[in-house]
């Protein structure tokens, strides 16, 4: 009896339809980020599919690395495989993470056809941020074709624009080796799979001229996960406190989450505060997070002598819907970039839709999400005075008009952005 219900699971196991996702920084809840391949993961695996995740054991983005013995070595977690590649720790975005994505390209590469004898994938989908996997994608692919005797769907997934994002902000040269391969890598993505998926909503015609065929471009962006607004773990003491004098004082908090980097644009933030108290206001800025920039965003708010800016350390992600129900609105920024033309794909968005928050946008971009919703305002990058006077509106408007802008935000969240439905979305693509 017992070899027979084994024959049958095995039976069963076979028939599932097999995921293979490739993605050198994929985390979990209990890594850290990136979080996205998770997510979508739990709710394939949910669906009936079997979920293989490709990653490197290193990754700069998560808070915990898991300790592997041999490559390949894999984990369960809520259903997902992940199978592990031993790359080198790096520090910044210099040669040792380009020499990590060697390593792990090139382990990939030679392993490919165990890898499609072993789990044997009906979609591939490639996903590192950087182009360069489609080349194993599509190795891994023609050998189990070879192997299977019928089609493989292999999917590239952008979250980031590369080569673009190397020389429009990290500026590269165009003719660089390390950009010159990015490209032929993005170039050989867009014309050899058999679709794209797309975070940033305006990419189709950049990815057509370069190589992408009429009918293959899908925009499935991030989104919200509603367990996690069920039961959220409360903000710590430190930053209750503050928020609590700032009720009590009938101060109208705009709030900031999220990184402190160049990028996050929070000088701009800074300077509209000084705007603000020049003006009698009741609006106080409460900036939460760390990084590379926050020291010096410390100092010279001081030197500006702002009495209503406050910082506060970050937060655990599952903090983040308590900590942003204390806000009357959720600031958004950043800095003026011309990669803003292909739209915007930030967390920090969908987290303050789904908060019921109106969010301030101030970033320069033709993607409306923020309006089109009906979720808040979209004001330009490095406009403080835009800032001040949406905030000098804002802060007169009786609860119920900013209730109305932050239930329209809370509705599109559910109806378009949980990744529920962007898992279906996508797993229209593999039939």
């Amino acid at each position: 009896m017992e070899k027979q219900e084994n024959r049958k699971t095995k039976q069963k196991e076979s028939r599932r339809k097999r995921i293979l996702y490739i993605e050198h920084y994929a985390g979990s809840p209990t890594m850290g980020m990136e979080f996205r391949p998770y997510y979508l993961a739990r709710e394939w695996v949910r669906m009936g599919y079997r979920v293989d995740i490709v990653a490197a054991d290193y990754s700069h983005l998560r808070a915990v690395n898991p300790k592997i013995e041999h490559d390949f070595q894999c984990t369960m977690e809520d259903g997902i495989r992940y199978h592990w590649i031993h790359t080198r720790e790096y520090y910044g975005n210099g040669a040792a993470r380009a020499i990590t994505m060697a390593q792990f390209l090139s382990k990939l590469w030679g392993a490919a056809g165990r890898i499609a004898e072993k789990y044997r994938p009906d979609v591939i989908i490639t996903s590192s941020t950087y182009p360069l996997d489609t080349f194993v994608g599509q190795r891994i692919r023609k050998k189990t074709k070879k192997q299977k005797k019928h089609d493989v769907t292999l999917i590239h997934e952008v979250h980031d624009m590369w080569p673009a994002t190397l020389i429009e902000v990290g500026g590269m040269s165009k003719h660089h080796p390390f950009t010159v391969a990015m490209q032929i890598g993005e170039n050989s993505a867009y014309k050899r799979s058999d679709a794209v998926v797309s975070l940033p909503p305006l990419t189709e015609p950049y990815m057509k001229e370069h190589g992408l065929k009429d009918g293959k471009w899908y925009h499935v962006p991030n989104g919200i996960v509603e367990a996690e607004w069920q039961d959220p773990e409360p903000v710590p003491e430190e930053h209750r406190a503050v928020l609590e004098e700032l009720r009590r004082r009938g101060r109208f908090i705009v709030g900031y989450f999220g990184g402190h980097a160049i990028s996050n644009a929070l000088d701009g933030l800074l300077d509209a505060a000084a705007c603000t108290e020049k003006r009698e206001s009741r609006a106080s800025y409460v900036l939460v997070g760390d990084g590379v920039e926050k020291d010096r965003l410390v100092k010279r708010a001081k030197e500006m002598g702002l009495k209503e800016v406050y910082f506060l350390p970050k937060v655990p992600k599952k903090s983040i819907p308590s900590l942003v129900q204390w806000f009357d609105c959720s600031y958004v920024g950043a800095m003026n970039s011309s990669l803003y033309r292909f739209g915007l794909c930030m967390n920090k968005i969908f987290d303050s839709m789904m908060a019921g928050k109106p969010i301030l946008c101030a970033i320069t971009t033709p993607d409306d999400i923020v309006t089109r919703n009906g979720a808040g305002v979209m004001v330009p990058s490095d406009a403080p005075e835009e800032i001040d006077r949406v905030v000098a509106e804002w802060e007169q408007l009786p609860e119920k008009e900013l209730q109305k802008m932050g239930d329209a935000g809370h509705r599109a969240a559910l109806e378009k952005y949980t990744y529920r439905k962007l898992a279906e979305d996508f797993a229209k693509l593999f039939s």
